[in-house]
């Protein structure tokens, strides 16, 4: 795997190439009609079946064999390796799990780096740390291509629906260029600055949804323990100054919202583990920067003992299982 992240630096250096197409000062617009797609988790099939749905060709990749069956039953392509995607794409999206698999998928012997043979667009909705994003797109760039950072919030829901909202990275040109392509995903597409500034938007919104769903929780269940009725006390919560989407949208206690997790045994939504390595990546963060966040640290600790007991792949909202004691039984 070439390496150019020995140094997760911060202050990794500013993209030296634009890439910039202009005819009178404003930037040409490129439409992708053969889009590539890496990563085909709960979200990403979704993210890739909109695309068809929109009229693109797509072709996929996934390690997991049985994931891209199902965008290829729907009308995807599929390829052997990143690097075959790159060389049949002009758009790429990634969506991965972790820092180490975005490396991967952009440098390996067998990556995206290696079968581009044209200037592409690169889009990673993957959610890492933003200096790996800084990283990829200083090689990107060199090479005469445009990359953005763009991770998404909304959940399988929202990627289903393509109602995501897409927090976006990368020069104005690249970001003008990556819109082409994610509001066939999203429905709002926001540019947050220069590279990495994405990624920075997610880890502090994460971070934050972490702490609402670990609160909801604790009231939902100390509501349930006193005697009112779940659904109506998430009624009230939902009316009153305790609303948040945690409880409106993907309230923890089975019955008050059908279509949360919840419902379904806590499967098919978020994981906890990846909620965890998402509040990792934010605590990271707040300690380079000296920033306190004690209720961040809390809800590491309690997605930490999740994981220790074997319920990593659960839905980050079965936090409520394990306040009432239902994971001992």
């Amino acid at each position: 795997m070439r390496s150019v992240y020995s140094s997760l630096s911060k202050y990794a250096p500013r993209m030296c190439v634009e890439g910039r197409r202009a005819f009178g000062g404003k930037a040409q617009q490129t439409t992708h009609d053969t889009i590539g797609f890496i990563g085909l988790g709960n979200m990403g099939a979704h993210m890739a079946k909109n695309l068809l749905k929109n009229g693109k060709q797509v072709i996929a990749f996934d390690v997991v064999s049985d994931a891209v069956n199902s965008v290829v039953e729907a009308g995807a392509t599929a390829a052997d390796t990143p690097a075959e995607v790159a060389r049949q794409s002009s758009a790429i999206v990634t969506m991965l799990p972790s820092n180490d698999h975005v490396i991967q998928v952009y440098t390996g012997e067998d990556g995206v780096f290696a079968g581009l043979e044209r200037s592409s667009m690169l889009i990673d909705s993957s959610t890492v740390d933003p200096a790996v994003s800084r990283k990829v797109a200083v090689e990107a760039e060199a090479a005469g291509h445009k990359f953005v950072d763009a991770p998404v919030s909304g959940g399988v829901g929202g990627a289903e629906a393509g109602t995501l909202t897409f927090m976006v990275g990368g020069s104005d040109v690249a970001f003008e260029e990556s819109k082409t392509v994610l509001s066939l995903m999203g429905a709002n597409i926001v540019h947050c600055g220069d590279v990495g500034t994405g990624e920075v938007a997610k880890l502090c919104n994460n971070l934050l949804l972490a702490i609402s769903m670990c609160g909801t929780c604790e009231a939902m269940n100390l509501g349930e323990k006193l005697g009112i009725d779940p659904k109506k006390l998430a009624g009230i919560l939902n009316t009153s100054t305790g609303r948040c989407w945690s409880s409106d949208t993907y309230n923890p206690y089975p019955g008050v919202i059908e279509t949360a997790p919840s419902n379904r045994g806590y499967t098919g939504g978020f994981g906890s583990a990846l909620m965890h390595k998402d509040l990792t990546l934010a605590l990271d963060a707040a300690k380079s920067e000296n920033a306190a966040s004690p209720l961040g640290s809390s809800a590491h600790q309690i997605y930490s003992l999740m994981i220790a007991h074997g319920a990593g792949h659960k839905d980050f909202s079965a936090v409520i299982q394990y306040l009432n004691g239902e994971h001992n039984k």
